[in-house]
């Protein structure tokens, strides 16, 4: 499997193209899981699998730059730490995802982070659900 068995987030597994970003909103499908609205689109995998990851904080709800990095990197630790289990479960296939935060106010860390752990769960049913749909 071609992921890190480290807790990291690294550059290879950030999203930044902004192609596939444009891609991820217009056609991607999409699930709210408070205080998370998760889109997300596959691809079967060619090659390598993999998976690229963003997170956003809305600048309508907070508009403090402090606030929103704050924000990001709640979600970013959240997700590095719970990612291992979401691979192991995972089919190959190239995977773009995007965390938009909705809530309006800041949360504790434990609640983002449980949060995350949910929403990844919901991603792999989600997937799941779509893998059989597309086979039959």
């Amino acid at each position: 499997m071609p992921y890190s068995l480290k807790a990291t987030f690294t550059k290879e597994e950030r999203l930044t193209s902004k192609t596939i970003i444009k891609e991820l909103f217009d056609k991607g499908s999409s699930f709210a899981l408070y205080p998370f609205k998760i889109l997300y689109t596959t691809k079967a995998a060619a090659e390598a699998s993999s998976v690229k990851v963003i997170f956003t904080v809305p600048k309508r709800a907070f508009k403090k730059a402090v606030d929103r990095n704050f924000i990001r990197r709640r979600m970013r630790e959240a997700y590095r730490l719970n990612k291992q289990s979401f691979y192991s479960q995972l089919l190959p296939q190239n995977l773009s995802i995007c965390f938009i935060y909705i809530a309006k106010e800041k949360n504790e860390y434990n609640f983002v982070e449980k949060k995350i752990k949910l929403a990844l769960q919901k991603l792999i049913l989600e997937l799941a659900k779509n893998n059989t749909t597309e086979t039959v």
